[in-house]
C-alpha cells in the first residue's frame, strides 16, 4: 500500500519560482542631538535704554544654534563608524557573501539510474554558481504530471544542512519501485521534475529543475522515496 507524502498542492505548483536572497547587512543613521540655545546678552550699561541694538540677541542666539548644532552633527558622524556603503551582514561577512539556496538557477542537475543497488536513480546536484549554496531538506520529485509528492525517508536526514561551495556536488537516492513487486499502480515516467525547498519546509526554494531520463523513460511505483540532500554518494544510494 503506498503512502502518499502530505506537502501541499501549491508547493508543486511554485516549483518553478524564483529563489529569494537572504537580507542585507544593517544600517546605522546617525542623528544630531538637540543643541542648547545661549543667547548672548549684554549689560545696561554698555548702551542707553533707548537705544537698543535690533536683532543683537536673536542673531546670538541663531548662531550659537547654527555652531552648536554643526558641531553636533560632526560629532555624531564621527561616531557612526562604517558608512552605509561597507556594511556588513550577519557573523561579520559581507552581505554579498552569505549563502544562498541552492536551486534551478545556480546549480546543474543530473538524474541517472544505477545498476547497484537495484531499482534505484541518483540525483547529483553540481553548484555552479559564485556563491555558496544551500540543499535544504531533500528533493521534490515529480514525474511527468503526477499529483502527489514521494515521502522522505526519515532515517537519511542529515545533522546538518548541505552545503555546496562553487564547484561542489550534493546527492539524493531514489527507491524507484519495490525489489520484490509489491509496489502499486507501476508505471513509466518520461519527464522529471526537480523542485528544491526553501527555508523552512514545503516552502518553494526557487526554480526547478528538468534533467534528462532515458529514452526508455523510468520505471517507478507507489514505493517511490527519496533521501535527503547528502554530501556523500554512497552514502545517498545506501537507503
Amino acid at each position: 500500500m503506498r503512502k502518499y507524502h502530505a506537502l501541499p498542492v501549491a508547493l508543486l505548483a511554485a516549483l518553478a519560482l524564483t529563489a529569494c536572497d537572504d537580507g542585507t547587512g544593517t544600517q546605522n543613521e546617525g542623528a544630531a542631538a538637540s543643541a542648547s540655545v545661549t543667547p548672548g546678552a549684554s549689560t545696561a550699561g554698555d548702551r542707553p535704554a533707548a537705544e537698543p541694538t535690533k536683532g543683537t540677541a536673536k542673531d546670538t542666539a541663531n548662531a550659537s544654534v547654527t555652531g552648536n548644532a554643526q558641531q553636533t552633527s560632526q560629532g555624531a558622524k564621527g561616531t557612526t563608524g562604517t558608512p552605509a556603503a561597507k556594511a556588513t551582514g550577519t557573523a561579520g561577512k559581507p552581505a554579498g557573501e552569505r549563502r544562498v539556496i541552492c536551486n534551478g538557477s545556480n546549480t546543474t542537475v543530473t538524474a541517472q539510474e544505477v545498476p547497484r543497488p537495484l531499482n534505484h536513480m541518483l540525483i547529483t546536484v553540481k553548484n555552479t554558481g559564485s556563491k555558496t549554496c544551500d540543499l535544504t531538506y531533500y528533493p521534490v520529485l515529480r514525474f511527468d504530471e503526477m499529483q502527489w509528492a514521494p515521502s522522505p525517508i526519515e532515517d537519511s536526514q542529515p545533522q546538518a544542512v548541505t552545503t555546496l561551495s562553487p564547484g561542489e556536488s550534493g546527492y539524493a537516492g531514489v527507491l524507484l519501485s519495490a525489489a520484490d513487486g509489491s509496489g502499486e499502480a507501476g508505471t513509466t515516467g518520461r519527464k522529471l521534475t526537480v523542485g528544491f525547498q526553501g527555508g523552512t519546509p514545503n516552502s518553494s526554494g526557487g526554480p526547478s529543475a528538468i534533467p534528462s531520463l532515458p529514452a526508455k523513460g523510468v520505471y517507478y511505483d507507489s514505493t517511490l522515496t527519496v533521501t535527503y540532500w547528502l554530501r556523500d554518494m554512497d552514502q545517498a544510494l545506501s537507503y
